[in-house]
């Protein structure tokens, strides 16, 4: 289940998921969406997710897409993403 941050502005952050993403966004006329990294193959097959869009590393080699996308979503969460 994704993690909401609710600042003190009243702004919502979170990490996009298709199950609640959708929803949020029909029920607000100000939303701004973007992009926190990238999860990308690598030419040896394996995968890293590059975090340099929020100032972040880039993490990896992962030997699985998922392996990265959950070190991507657990590296954003502590970095209060």
């Amino acid at each position: 289940m994704p993690e909401l941050t609710i600042r003190f502005d009243g702004s919502i952050t979170f990490i996009w998921d298709d199950d609640l993403g959708p929803d949020l966004v029909e029920q607000s006329s100000d939303v701004r969406i973007e992009r926190a990294s990238h999860v990308e193959p690598n030419p040896d097959g394996t995968w890293s997710a590059d975090l340099s869009p929020v100032g972040g590393p880039t993490l990896g080699p992962f030997g699985l897409r998922s392996r990265a996308l959950d070190a991507e979503v657990a590296w954003l969460l502590k970095h209060g993403y």
